[in-house]
């Protein structure tokens, strides 16, 4: 079992900055819950009149949270490891925060705004001292926006910490506020209500604690009429979105999801990640067989490596695989009305495959959960239902539908089991998606692009294109509750709940035109065509899988299934769990594809 250890720090009272009224209960509180519900080892206290910290040698430790109390003890302290792989470090921070100089910093109780280099903690160095502990799994929380009246809309934020998962109060460009009837701020009132959460709806993951503050608090800042201010999580590398916090509340998926990580980095031959991947996965489950076998696994092929290196004689070096790519993308939720109530700039891995000269397809890394699949109650017809939890791996999916400039590309590749039409579309135009393709022309397409490029392509199964299409959502859009004809293609005339009605373009629209997508990276997934998934059509989800794979039975030519609704088709088709059938020979002029691939190993070094 992994050891844990944290750091809490709360400043109330600042020599030349406007004190703040909870910053040191928030920090009793995250030291409380520390100490007696998670069990931490050791927790390091700093307020403004915070008792000294006793030392296992040595005279005590003074408290108070002023820059030369804190940068000594963050450069003595962590001057030599004494934490190991698997273990927990947390670090907590509630005060003012200023971005300077491109630079992120944290203002302690003596900070002078006008020398922030001089008197400020950079929250790059706080990191770089951190990981010198030796725990792998380095937390940073950082309440460290506050309101402080006049700002010059740049807080901190933007710095990503290398090896460390940092999860912020608000975006950079928000305040943070303290809320006088909870006597705390509203970002550490929801982070603790979220550990209390039990169950599968726990936040015992980053993954899922990113999610819940990112819908709870701007929630709560609503209920007391505070400003809008959205939480946001940096993991990296974006393998820690599945690190577990409190392995306690921990499910079976959590575990899963580690590894499915560990798997990978595997066949990525990265030996040493995988190995701490396999000792979280202990650190839940210690008696985990397939983790101790790992790491058993993991020692023969490191010193088997290790001896091919050295009785191997290279001329060149042998160039590492680069890593994957990033790109960013603007993200926005709607209210019931369809207004928009929170922007929110996101980031995501995404491959590249060259079909031809000015042609790609981009694929975007999908991670792997848990979610519940279905319509919620009330919602949807009854072959939405029941609602179900299923586990669903990681994967890569399209970053948009089959453009006809790829189909045409495509089809021109050798023949595996039928012909394909290199122009079977309705609506012509080299971005926009191909359109009038029936399910055996989407299944020779997958095929072909696999043979010619070497790498597994197929049809998503439909749990997969739910779980992706939601996007760690629950509402009836990724969007939030409605859609709007401003935010995808489908038939404005028709609203959906209290949503607006609006133009109703009659023809599919150029990928990614409406430049909005889900928080995996997604784009259309509501509207514009019909999706063919794998699967063939059951009348409801009594008997459906929960491992995430197509579900099919041993009839041949049933139907199969269609998602995400079109151009043609009114908003309540195009919600994230709705769903219809079409036989697999026929096609017109509302249904397309996207494509998947399952292993995401196979496109290191292909950019």
């Amino acid at each position: 079992m992994g050891r844990n250890w944290a750091i809490s720090i709360g400043v109330n009272q600042y020599d030349n900055l406007k004190a703040l009224q909870y910053a040191k209960r928030d920090a009793q509180a995250i030291r409380d819950f520390c100490r007696q519900e998670a069990n931490f080892e050791r927790v390091y206290y700093f307020s403004d009149d915070s008792p000294q910290i006793e030392q296992d040698y040595g005279p005590p430790l003074r408290s108070q949270p002023t820059y030369g109390v804190l940068s000594r003890f963050l450069r003595v302290r962590f001057e030599q490891p004494f934490l190991q792989p698997g273990d927990n470090l947390w670090f907590f921070f509630a005060g003012h925060g200023r971005r300077y100089q491109d630079r992120d910093y944290l203002m302690p109780m003596d900070a002078d705004p006008g020398n922030v280099e001089g008197t400020a903690i950079a929250i790059r160095d706080v990191s770089e001292r951190l990981r010198r502990c030796g725990a792998d799994n380095i937390i940073l929380l950082l309440d460290a926006c506050r309101n402080e009246g006049a700002r010059d809309g740049q807080g901190i934020g933007i710095e990503a910490q290398p090896g460390v998962v940092s999860i912020f109060a608000c975006s950079p460009d928000e305040s943070s506020y303290e809320i006088e009837e909870l006597q705390q701020g509203s970002f550490t009132y929801t982070l603790l209500q979220g550990f209390q959460i039990q169950g599968e709806g726990n936040c015992a993951t980053v993954e899922r604690l990113n999610q819940y503050l990112r819908y709870q608090v701007p929630t709560l800042n609503r209920h007391y009429n505070k400003p809008r201010q959205t939480p946001y999580t940096i993991a990296e590398p974006l393998a820690k979105q599945h690190l577990i916090l409190l392995p306690k509340r921990a499910t079976l998926g959590d575990v899963t999801a580690l590894k499915n990580d560990a798997l990978e980095a595997e066949a990525e031959q990265e030996f040493e990640l995988a190995e701490h991947l396999w000792i979280r996965v202990l650190a839940v489950s210690p008696a985990d067989r397939q983790a101790i076998r790992a790491i058993k696994r993991i020692a023969r092929m490191s010193e088997f490596a290790a001896k091919s290196t050295k009785n191997r004689i290279e001329v060149f070096p042998s160039p590492s695989a680069p890593p994957h790519p990033t790109f960013e993308f603007e993200m926005i939720t709607v209210n019931a009305q369809g207004q928009i109530r929170q922007r929110q700039n996101q980031q995501a891995e995404y491959r590249t495959e060259v079909l031809d000269q000015g042609v790609s397809l981009e694929v975007v890394l999908i991670p792997g959960d848990r979610f519940q699949m279905g319509a919620s109650e009330g919602e949807g017809a009854n072959s939405e239902h029941p609602k179900h939890l299923v586990t669903v791996p990681s994967f890569w999916m399209g970053k948009y539908p089959v453009t006809q400039g790829q189909w045409k590309v495509v089809a021109t590749f050798p023949k595996v089991q039928c012909d394909l039409d290199p122009y079977p579309s309705k609506f012509k135009g080299n971005t926009r998606p191909v359109d009038s393709v029936t399910w055996y022309d989407a299944i020779e397409f997958c095929r072909r692009l696999s043979r010619k490029t070497g790498h597994k392509y197929r049809l998503p199964s439909e749990a997969e294109w739910e779980y992706a299409c939601r996007a760690g959502t629950t509402t009836p859009f990724h969007f939030g509750e409605t859609l709007t004809p401003d935010l995808a293609n489908y038939n404005g005339d028709y609203s959906y709940g209290f949503g607006p009605k609006g133009k109703y373009r009659k023809w599919t629209t150029p990928v990614g035109g409406f430049k909005l997508a889900n928080a995996f990276g997604l784009y259309d997934m509501h509207g514009n065509v019909w999706e063919w998934c794998l699967d063939h059509w059951h009348k409801s989800y009594q008997g459906a899988p929960s491992d995430g794979g197509e579900w099919v039975t041993a009839k041949r030519n049933l139907h199969r299934l269609l998602r995400g609704g079109s151009w043609n088709n009114n908003p309540d088709l195009c919600r994230s769990a709705s769903r219809v059938r079409h036989v697999p020979d026929g096609c017109n002029s509302n249904i397309g594809l996207r494509v998947v691939s399952v292993s995401p190993s196979t496109f290191l070094g292909q950019s």
